[in-house]
C-alpha cells in the first residue's frame, strides 16, 4: 500500500516551500494543498491544533507541523541513500545551528511590513546583516554542507522568491551585498526539486503590496 502524503500549504510561504523541496529532493509524491488563511480548512485545524498555520505535512494520516522538523521527518523517513543532514554528530548539529540561525535573523516579513523610514531602514539593515553572516559561513563552499546541496540550503532557498520583493521596496540589491550568496543561489535553482517548488517573484511582489496596503488601511 502507497504512502499517503498530503502537504497543507500557502504558495506564497517560504516555510512550505522547504517541505516541498525535501519532499522533491527524496522524490516523493505528494497530495498539495493550498490553504486559504480566511476560511482554513479542518484538516488544517485538526492536524495543527495550535498554532493552526501551514505548513502542515500528513503522512498516512498522522499531521507533521513546523517547516524544519517537516525537512527533518522527510530526510528521516524517505531516501537514506540521499541524505539532506550529515551523518556526523558535530556537522549535524552545525546545520541545525545555522537552519535556526535562518529562522532567526532572516525574516522577510519584517521588511515587507515594515513602514516607509526608519522602521523599514533598520528591517532592510538586520535582514542584510542575517545574509551576509550567512554568507560568511558559506564561503567558497558550493553549498552550506560542502559540495552537496543539504538541510541548511533547503532552510534558505525558499527566500529567494522574496528578494525581488524586498529590494523593490527596501531600494537594494542583494547580489551587490552577498556576491557569493548570489553565486549560490543560480546552483541551487538548477537543482529540479527548488526550481519546481519557488513561488514567482513577481507574483510574490504583488502580494506584498497587497498585503502592506490592507496594513496601511488598518
Amino acid at each position: 500500500m502507497a504512502d499517503e502524503v498530503i502537504l497543507l500549504d500557502f504558495w506564497a510561504s517560504a516555510f512550505g516551500m522547504r517541505a516541498k523541496i525535501a519532499l522533491r529532493e527524496k522524490g516523493v509524491d505528494f497530495d498539495l494543498r493550498e490553504e486559504d488563511f480566511s476560511n482554513k480548512s479542518p484538516l488544517l485545524l485538526e492536524s495543527n491544533p495550535v498554532h493552526k498555520k501551514i505548513p502542515v505535512l500528513v503522512h498516512n494520516g498522522k499531521p507533521v507541523c513546523e517547516s524544519l522538523v517537516i525537512v527533518q521527518y522527510i530526510d528521516e523517513t524517505w531516501g537514506p541513500e540521499s541524505p539532506l543532514l550529515p551523518s556526523d554528530p558535530h556537522e549535524r548539529a552545525r546545520a541545525r545551528f545555522w537552519a535556526d540561525y535562518v529562522d532567526k535573523k532572516i525574516s522577510s516579513r519584517r521588511v515587507a511590513r515594515a513602514s516607509t523610514g526608519a522602521a523599514l531602514d533598520a528591517a532592510k539593515e538586520e535582514f542584510i546583516e542575517g545574509l551576509k553572516v550567512l554568507e560568511g559561513e558559506l564561503g567558497d563552499k558550493a553549498y552550506f554542507g560542502g559540495e552537496k546541496f543539504g538541510y541548511v540550503d533547503v532552510s534558505l532557498i525558499p527566500y529567494y522568491s522574496w528578494f525581488y520583493a524586498l529590494e523593490t521596496l527596501a531600494n537594494f540589491n542583494i547580489g551587490e551585498e552577498c556576491p557569493k550568496l548570489e553565486g549560490w543561489v543560480k546552483r541551487c535553482m538548477q537543482r529540479e526539486s527548488v526550481a519546481k517548488s519557488l513561488a514567482d517573484q513577481h507574483k510574490v511582489y504583488d502580494l506584498m503590496l497587497e498585503r502592506r496596503k490592507k496594513l496601511q488601511a488598518q
